[in-house]
């Protein structure tokens, strides 16, 4: 399971569980006879320096499973290559930045007015500015520094949203925080580990995004004349294919294709469109209904704008989505949803009433070390410790929903997710068994 603790406030998770439990085991069809295997990587064929999310690892058919690491021997019997997610990209053992002693969260939740937090905000803010005006000269660094210590409305507004959640997601994080500690899941920072930095690994190879960009090079799909599934094969289908339709692994146990020289781990019992948020036609001809809709928009900001890492959606290139054409009745739509507020306000009063989605909870994933400290100081100006989700039902035929509410569980008000993040960009905790 990847819910290691349920408590009123919410979940702690373990996502690298979740993770490695959705069958990533390909079988072999030979063992080295008297052979030791030992444990691979998947990498790029064009980059041997390159490091793969995955590491795979032998496992016997009938025997027991083994770690990373460990070595099987086989005479001649049919073994299978179990793939685990790479640890090291959860090994958050430190804080990217320091929360000052009194503002960790061992310490409990201090009352903190929304005057105290711009007070505080802006010491933080006043303090990197300094640190960055190094070499400057000293009249830059006090305009840069005064600039710096000036709110905008949308932070006025972030700061405003922040002191309404803040005692709700200290309290609620602490509990989860101290029964992940009793149980041994989290543990304290020994002092060792306190000097070393954050195991995270470099050049990662990641081409989903130069996948998608092929997509829109390839003609577009007529809803009439294509095929709208098709179903992998042992053996990789060409790029074209794999890019112009839904692919489906209907099988017990994964499928490994190539695109671009990479390998990718399709799960068992899955299907996927890696396409553009613009040539959605493939999924609509798959004419399958989903009783849960998860969206991760690429939101404006300033950073992307200015690392130019990947193209950002527009508010109205989100509302082009069909989800009212892929929703199920009662189908529970989640949206990610940064801190701005600009955004957060566009899902509730203008995105989820224009898909007929009611606003049902405001959620929040808060990011945790494994000493179980948050990763970034809770009262942060700019980047918090924390993302929202706004969950949603569709409200369509009211009839075909009565007929189909029966099994339908309610959504709480407020709850918080916490668990150990991903140093891969972007990539949120399982929802699976919480909703």
């Amino acid at each position: 399971m990847s819910v290691v603790h349920r408590l009123t406030a919410g979940w702690l998770v373990d996502h690298l569980s979740f993770i490695n439990q959705c069958g990533y085991e390909v079988c072999d069809s030979f063992a080295h006879p008297r052979g030791v295997t030992c444990s691979t990587c998947v990498t790029s064929d064009e980059d041997s320096h390159s490091i793969s999310t995955f590491a795979a690892t032998p496992s016997s058919s009938n025997g027991p499973s083994y770690g990373p690491g460990d070595a099987i021997e086989a005479e001649g019997k049919r073994a299978k290559m179990r793939y685990v997610f790479r640890e090291e990209f959860f090994d958050i053992s430190k804080p990217h930045i320091a929360a000052a002693p009194e503002e960790q969260l061992c310490q409990g939740c201090p009352e903190v007015s929304l005057t105290e937090i711009k007070a505080n905000s802006n010491r933080e803010e006043c303090q990197e500015g300094a640190k960055s005006d190094i070499g400057n000269s000293l009249a830059t660094a006090r305009k840069k520094r005064k600039r710096k210590c000036v709110f905008n409305q949308g932070e006025l507004d972030a700061l405003e949203y922040h002191s309404k959640v803040r005692k709700l997601i200290w309290e609620g994080t602490l509990h989860l925080v101290q029964e992940g500690l009793k149980s041994g899941f989290l543990r304290h920072t020994t002092a060792k580990l306190s000097c070393r930095k954050n195991n995270v690994p470099h050049h990662i190879v990641c081409g989903l995004a130069e996948l998608c960009e092929m997509a829109k090079q390839f003609p577009a799909v007529n809803e009439s004349d294509h095929q709208a599934v098709r179903v992998l094969e042992e053996t990789s289908s060409a790029d074209q294919d794999l890019l112009s339709c839904v692919m489906e692994n209907g099988s017990n146990h994964l499928k490994i294709i190539v695109l671009m020289g990479q390998k990718y781990l399709v799960p068992p019992k899955s299907s996927f469109l890696l396409s553009d948020i613009s040539c959605l036609q493939p999924l609509l001809n798959y004419k399958k209904k989903y009783d849960v809709i998860v969206i991760d928009p690429p939101w404006e900001n300033k950073s992307v704008k200015r690392s130019n890492r990947y193209s950002h959606l527009s508010s109205w290139q989100i509302k082009q989505i069909p989800v009212p054409a892929l929703a199920a009745p009662n189908c529970l739509v989640v949206m990610w949803v940064t801190n701005r507020q600009k955004h957060l306000r566009f899902v509730k009063d203008e995105l989820y009433p224009h898909w007929s989605v009611k606003t049902l909870a405001e959620w929040h994933w808060v990011k945790i070390t494994t000493a179980g400290e948050f990763v970034l100081p809770l009262d942060s100006l700019h980047k918090k410790p924390y993302e929202v989700l706004v969950l949603g039902r569709v409200q369509g035929d009211v009839k075909e929903a009565l007929r189909k509410s029966e099994g339908v569980l309610p959504i709480p008000e407020h709850q918080l997710i916490v668990s150990i993040p991903c140093s891969l960009h972007s990539h949120k905790p399982p929802l699976a068994g919480l909703i």
